[in-house]
């Protein structure tokens, strides 16, 4: 054997590093399989070039509006006093630009928009719940910090990318619109059969004050024995009203709405100075006498006026809360306001081209480069016994998986 001497560096020269062999051998590895390298790279980039000439032209179409004010709408007010009731329980986003983004995803919205263009499939005519998911896919919805809202719908056809876009206002706007009329037409018709009700009862407190007075021939009480019961009368007319507009308002409202709570609290207050009134015979903090010292007949004949007052106001209040339902449900509900509409969109926003090329000819070069010292690695296993004996039994694993 020869012996073998070991190199030192001359004087002056530096010692090779580790990192630069390895580097060498590395450039190494690329130059040995070079011709693998640029025909997998340019094999790629051909595929993309055929690929990205091949996607259709996407056109994107954009409409900004501007949500109905809390000023505007009765029921828009309603819908954002309940984002703020429950905003806290499930993390709901109270602005006014997220209540009308949800809006605007709901199955309400799709399916008018499906009908309307004519999205269905003809081969499947009933297949709603695919076309949703694409039209959900094609659409991009912004709520924007100053308040508005952005609509940019994709579509191969620039001018149905457009209409479609502006579609999603017209439902959103009808959307509203039944939203109005529904809360109003329950209040109006909650309205009408309290109001049968009370004329009813209205009815028979006249009838019974109008036989009290052929009965005893009393025609009025004066005095202080009037004024308490009279009183108690307009206190108990008050409280029913409140309670019939608390019974209206739950309706369409739950118990965390601030108008709920507003009346809630007012007809508590009600109770109590009518508590007051009855335990301690005080009414506007005037002193007055207690009912037992009012003669009886006197007492029969304010009881009859009291109900009859009692129902008087409460058939005033509910009349007037009645015209207001109608007047509700007969106006216009909110309208949303467009601040750009969407036009035809001139050049594509999809795909893009170039971007495609370049990006899969990157991707397909590193990856070349890994399959090269890949083969490389399996090339220099075969040369030891060991590992070759490693990669047959790793291939035999293998194939018995397959």
């Amino acid at each position: 054997m020869q012996n073998q001497e070991i190199q030192t560096p001359a004087a002056g020269q530096a010692p090779m590093d580790d990192d630069e062999i390895n580097l060498i051998d590395l450039l190494l590895v690329i130059a040995k399989h070079n011709r693998f390298i640029i025909k997998l790279t340019l094999s790629v980039a051909v595929l993309s070039v055929v690929y990205a000439l091949l996607q259709p032209n996407i056109y994107t179409a954009k409409v900004v509006i501007m949500p109905p004010q809390k000023s505007q709408s009765s029921a828009a007010s309603m819908l954002m006093a309940q984002v703020d009731a429950f905003g806290g329980l499930g993390g709901a986003d109270k602005s006014a630009g997220g209540l009308y983004i949800g809006m605007l995803k709901s199955r309400s919205v799709a399916d008018t928009l499906i009908d309307r263009f004519k999205l269905l499939p003809p081969s499947t005519p009933v297949a709603y719940e695919p076309t949703r998911k694409r039209l959900a896919g094609a659409v991009t919805m912004i709520a924007g910090k100053e308040g508005m809202i952005t609509i940019e719908y994709d579509d191969k056809d620039p001018k149905r990318a457009a209409d479609i876009a502006n579609g999603y206002v017209d439902a959103l706007d009808g959307l509203l619109r039944r939203i109005a009329v529904t809360e109003a037409g329950r209040r109006r018709l909650f309205f009408e059969g309290e109001l049968k009700k009370t004329q009813e009862k209205l009815d028979n407190a006249e009838l019974a004050m109008k036989t009290l007075q052929e009965k005893t021939g009393v025609i009025s009480i004066e005095g202080q024995s009037s004024a308490i019961l009279s009183a108690e009368a307009s206190l108990r007319a008050q409280i029913a009203s409140k309670e019939i507009e608390l019974s209206a308002m739950r309706g369409f409202a739950t118990t965390q709405n601030p108008d709920v709570r507003r009346t809630e609290q007012m007809l508590a207050s009600l109770r109590a100075q009518l508590n007051k009134l009855e335990h301690q015979g005080q009414a506007s903090e005037v002193e007055m006498p207690a009912k037992n010292k009012i003669p009886s007949m006197a007492i029969d004949y304010v009881h009859r006026m009291r109900d009859l007052k009692y129902n008087e106001t409460l058939f005033a209040f509910v009349s007037q809360q009645l015209a207001s339902a109608k007047l509700d449900e007969a106006k216009d509900a909110p309208v949303i306001q467009v601040v750009d509409k969407a036009l035809i969109p001139e050049k594509k926003s999809k795909p893009k081209r170039s971007l495609i090329v370049i990006l899969a000819t990157l991707i397909a070069f590193f990856i070349s480069i890994l399959l090269a010292f890949f083969k490389e690695a399996s090339e220099r296993a075969n040369l030891d016994p060991v590992s070759a004996e490693r990669m047959s039994l790793l291939r035999r694993y293998l194939r018995r998986g397959a």
